[in-house]
């Protein structure tokens, strides 16, 4: 199989954005029968806090099926204690993918050329890009066509 990041909305073409938001609007209608992450561990890393990010975040990977342990800035310390590249070889021994909200644009390139398994962008100063697919499920829902925007 393939590894597959979402580390930049460009990373996806238009039927995988319609994909991703057909699939969460089940979800959100509970209209899911399949755990697909069922017995795979997610590692959460936030260098920055964020209530909403980290809960949604949680709460999908478990209605997925799946189980997750959150990381923060003070136990992971990126480029301080471990470099970018030491943590993505720890993490890739012991994961089934890695979802980081790191300032740095560099840091989750880093991370994901280091590692086999899927790493998913929560945040970087740059891009925000799991936001903007919550944000395009929310003029979907308002407008049910957004094509038109």
């Amino acid at each position: 199989m393939v590894k597959k990041d979402f580390l930049s909305l460009i990373d996806l073409d238009s039927d995988q954005i319609g994909f991703l938001l057909s699939n969460a609007i089940n979800i959100k209608n509970n209209k899911i029968t399949t755990t697909p992450l069922k017995g795979k561990i997610l590692a959460l890393i936030f260098q920055h806090p964020s209530l909403r990010t980290r809960v949604s975040f949680e709460i999908g990977i478990r209605k997925l099926g799946g189980d997750c342990f959150y990381l923060d800035k003070n136990s992971i310390q990126i480029g301080e204690r471990e470099s970018v590249e030491d943590i993505a070889k720890v993490l890739d021994r012991w994961v089934d993918g890695i979802i980081i909200r790191t300032p740095s644009p560099q840091d989750l390139i880093v991370l994901a050329e280091n590692t086999s398994i899927p790493v998913i962008n929560a945040m970087t100063d740059a891009e925000h890009p799991c936001q903007t697919i919550a944000d395009l499920l929310t003029i979907l829902e308002q407008k049910k066509n957004i094509k038109r925007y």
